[in-house]
């Protein structure tokens, strides 16, 4: 029975840390960002399209790659070390889209959204060098505060909780520490407030 109680647990985090994985989150949220300013749903889905492309699937598809050919453990690389490169294609290829962004016309919130992205994955990428900050914690806190500063404070509310839960799975999981997760919700969740506070 408690054997049993266990799989469930890990099962649980699991399904947790996949769902809420950072390339999913910026994805689900790229596309109310892209909606929101949008003079049509066409022109909406594309910019959110540019975005997801470049930022999420992009970096997925080279660590997917990695992990096949055995240079990464897993697909969300719990070894710091594995983590460098990923890191590296994923800011180039944030910029790349960026720019495809700016060519295709999109509104500021959109371009901002990207600019966030970027900054959060340069902050992770030099933190990574030397402590292995939780990447989930991160896109999930900064996720729930953009939602906030951009819909409404009811929606920051509605997702609040999904940084608790997500921390806990990260840590059933034995992925990060308490202080870990604890330091990198807090990061997610102040880049977004001083950027949109000063450029938004």
């Amino acid at each position: 029975m408690k054997i049993a109680s266990m799989e469930y647990n890990v099962s649980w985090a699991r399904l947790v840390s996949d769902v809420f994985s950072p390339p999913m989150v910026w994805g689900m949220l790229a596309v109310p960002i892209a909606l929101r300013d949008a003079p049509s749903t066409p022109q909406g889905i594309q910019w959110a399209s540019i975005y997801i492309w470049f930022v999420c699937i992009v970096p997925l598809i080279y660590i997917a790659v990695m992990v096949k050919r055995g240079l990464i453990t897993d697909m969300h690389m719990k070894v710091r070390q594995e983590r460098i490169r990923p890191f590296i294609i994923s800011i180039a290829s944030t910029i790349v889209a960026f720019f495809a962004l700016l060519l295709a016309d999109a509104p500021q919130v959109m371009r901002l959204f990207t600019i966030f992205t970027l900054i959060q994955l340069i902050l992770i990428a030099v933190i990574t060098l030397i402590w292995q900050i939780s990447f989930h914690a991160i896109s999930i806190g900064g996720a729930s505060v953009a939602l906030w500063v951009l819909f409404s404070t009811l929606y920051g509310l509605l997702t609040l909780p999904l940084v608790v839960i997500v921390g806990a799975a990260r840590l059933k999981l034995h992925r990060h520490t308490p202080m870990q997760v604890l330091a990198g919700s807090l990061l997610g969740m102040g880049v977004p407030v001083v950027m949109f506070a000063l450029f938004y």
